[in-house]
This record gives structure tokens, sequence and C-alpha cells, in this order.
């Protein structure tokens, strides 16, 4: 590869504060809300004009479609997030579940009212690109913005990027699959012109099951109802409509009395890496036309859709899987499937595994320990992570990929990073018992 060399150059302070969080997805928004709650100053980081992340970026309305009756959540901040939402009017009924779908648009401003209320300092419009280290402790981070290059320092970091960006450039041991073998990337897109009535009717007719995509279940997923669609596009397909290799199926979610179909999780697109700018390029190009095919065979086979329209794309691809930190400790399949108990329990998040054709969802009250360890990467100080890239197997991605259950690492985070300043410790020497009883102040079951 072709170099060229960067001139040294001393680079302004921008702010400084004591905890940073870079990325403001349910991960680090409820990292930053957590840490503000425990009195320390907080500058909340994002690339793009607003905050929610995956919410509000992919259009991702469905934060917790896993809750049934018999569920036992793990309450805090992500349940927030539904309640506000809806005291707002910015939520409406996920259709497959005791939970709320999120407006993408009225989100971004559910999250502001949020982040102004806690005192949180809000920094849009501005990449991380770089971190400042001090030995093997994090001082802060260089950032790229229309403002230029500029650096904002901290006493503590947490990365909630998803892809461990933070982590990454300050020498944080990760792992990430081949691209070949991660989960595949989603361009979102929602539909005007939507017959809600004859869509619904059809729906009950031919109600589609979670059996009917996931090949391994307990047995007891097999007849809850699904969004799943997929017969118009099999029909587009057979018709040589759509390329053969594209839209095997996807799902539905809230539908709205304006004829809106806002969430339509249908473009599925393997092989590519969410770290690679030219396959990001490249997802976001080919996830609109598959989108294109999409809407079309909606409105040819689907009743209810004959007269849709594109109503709007997700403002970036969706990710559910890249790199993950190799942590004080790696949480396993087995934790998640066996209701594992820890003593440095940060949060507990019920037995839900949703990841290639894999489907237990918890309607009978069994749920796991999330431990402090996997927030905190080996061999750099003062840095935690929350979100989907904590310390895991492929196995248990499965659920701390999800975006409530980030939301419990994110606030874990939080609180860790700020109980270690009013320590005066490391995060790795923070006392786990102050940071639980600082959580379940917070609202957070950790047992």
């Amino acid at each position: 590869m072709k170099m060229v060399r960067e001139a040294a150059r001393e680079i302004p302070v921008m702010a400084e504060t004591d905890v940073l969080v870079v990325g403001s997805g349910p991960g680090g928004l409820s990292a930053a809300l957590a840490a503000a709650r425990e009195n320390v100053s907080t500058i909340l980081l994002e690339r793009f004009g607003c905050f929610g992340g995956n919410i509000t970026q992919a259009m991702v309305e469905s934060i917790a479609w896993y809750r049934h009756e018999g569920t036992v959540e793990s309450e805090g901040i992500g349940v927030e997030f539904e309640r506000r939402a809806k005291a707002m009017g910015a939520s409406r009924k996920e259709p497959q579940s005791l939970s709320e779908a999120l407006d993408a648009d009225m989100f971004k401003v559910v999250a502001d009212r949020m982040v102004e209320e806690s005192g949180i300092v809000p920094v849009l419009h501005c990449f991380a690109v770089e971190t400042v280290m001090d030995g093997e402790s994090i001082r802060g981070v260089i950032t790229e913005s229309k403002s230029g290059r500029q650096c904002i320092l901290a006493k503590r970091v947490i990365d909630a990027t998803g892809d461990g960006d933070i982590a990454m450039r300050s020498g944080a041991p990760y792992r990430m699959d081949p691209k070949e073998k991660l989960q595949g990337l989603t361009v979102s897109f929602g539909c005007s012109g939507v017959d809600r009535e004859r869509f619904l009717a059809d729906v009950a007719k031919h109600p589609a099951r979670i059996g009917d995509w996931a090949p391994e279940t307990t047995g007891k997923e097999d007849d809850l109802f699904s969004t799943y669609l997929h017969e118009p596009f099999q029909k587009a397909r057979e018709a040589g409509e759509i390329p053969h290799n594209v839209l095997k199926g996807g799902y539905w979610s809230s539908l709205t009395d304006a004829w809106e179909a806002t969430y339509m999780n249908i473009v599925y697109m393997r092989g590519k890496d969410p770290t690679n700018v030219w396959d990001l390029t490249r997802a976001e190009i080919e996830g609109r036309q598959q989108a294109m095919w999409a809407l079309a065979a909606l409105k040819k086979y689907q009743p209810g859709f004959e007269n849709a329209k594109l109503r709007t794309f997700g403002s970036a691809v969706g990710v559910r899987e890249s790199r993950k930190i190799v942590g004080d400790y790696i949480l396993t399949g087995d934790d998640v499937r066996n209701e594992a108990r820890f003593k440095d329990s940060i949060g507990i998040f019920p037995e839900f595994l949703d990841m290639f054709n894999t489907a237990i969802i918890p309607t009978t009250g069994r749920y796991f320990h999330l431990p402090y360890r996997i927030l905190v990467p080996l061999k750099v100080e003062n840095l935690l992570v929350a979100g989907r890239c904590v310390a895991g197997d492929k196995a248990s991605h499965a659920a701390t990929r999800q975006m409530m259950c980030c939301s419990v690492t994110g606030q874990a985070a939080g609180v860790a990073a700020a109980t270690s300043i009013k320590e005066d410790v490391t995060c790795r020497r923070v006392s786990v018992g102050n940071v639980q009883k600082a959580l379940k102040r917070q609202g957070v079951r950790v047992e």
C-alpha cells in the first residue's frame, strides 16, 4: 500500500471532562445518562447529527421485541427509553410482543430532551479518529469535525462505537471474524400508501410463526407470532424479477393510521466488513437497490401494498456484528442458555438469542447475569466498552448485540466510570459492590 507521511502538529484541546462517551446508540446514550446521574461531568460524542444510533439511524424500532408474558426484564434506562417515548407520542405498539416500537424520527427529540435534562455536554457531527494515551492509560481522543482536528481529554473513556473503534485504536486486543462469517448488514426502509386493514387481514389469514424462519428453537417459540414475510420475494425470484440470491425474507414492524409501514427490515447482505469503508459504501448502494426490488415485490404480490411508495431509507446501514474486545471475562453462549450467575453482575438480561436462524424467546422467566468484566478490555486502563462489542463469543453475541442489552452494559459502564473517579482508582480496580449499589439506585436489576 502506498503511504504518505502526516506532519506532526499540536492539536487544540476543545474540552476536558470526567467521562467521555464515544457513540450514542442505546449503549452510549445509556452510558452518558448514567454517568451524568452520578454527578460527574460527561460529554457525549456522536458522528451523526442526532443521538440514538441504530434506533434513529437504521430505524430499528423494536428495542424489546423479545418481551412476552413471563419475561423478566432488566429495567433501567433501556426501559426508560420506551416509557419516555410513549409519553411523548414517539412510539406505537410493537406488533409481536409486549413492547413499544420507537418512532425513529421522534426518538431524536426524546434523546435530545434526556441529554439536555441530564446536563450532558452534547457534541454532534464529530468523529473520534485516534486516542490519546499515557502509557497503558487512555487520556482522551482526537476528533475531526467541521471545526478541524481537536482533542477531548477525559479521566475515563467509554467506547460505545459498536465496532470497538476506540478500544482498537488504544491497543486493546479484540477479535473479529472474517467478513464471510459475520452477520449481514441491513438497509432499512419505510413505505407510505399501505392499506393497513387489507394488509393485516391478509396477515391474519396467513400468520407467520417464529418457527417458520428459525430452525433452532427450544420448541416453545415455534408457534409464537412473527412479522416475518417471505412469500412476495419468493414469487418475485421465481418470476425472475429479482436475483435468486437476495431477499430471502424479512420483517415488518409498526403501521400508522396514515397508511405507513415505518420500518421494513427486508434487506440482508452477507460478506461485508463493517469496519471497511469500501464495503460500507457498497453495502449502502447495494442495499438501496435491494430495497427497491423488495418494494416492487411487495407491490405486486403482497395484499395491502399495491399502492405503496418509498417513504424513507435508514440514514446509515444497520450493523449486527464486527469487532469484539478481549475482556477480563469472555461471556459464552452457555452462560446465556444456562442462566449464568456472577458475583460481579452489573445487570440481567432475559434468555434471548437471535442469530443465524436461532431464536430463543424469554417466555419462562429465565435470565442471565452480565458480569462487569466483559466491559473491561485487556491492556488498557480507564477505558470501558459498552454495547455489542463487549467481550463474548459468537453465541453470546446473539444476546449482547440486542439494543436493550446494549443499554444494560451502557448504563453499567457509565456508573462504573463515575464510581472509579470518586474512588480514585482505575476502572479495572473499581469496587463492583459500589457500582452495584449505584446501579440499584438508578433502577437496574442486577440479581
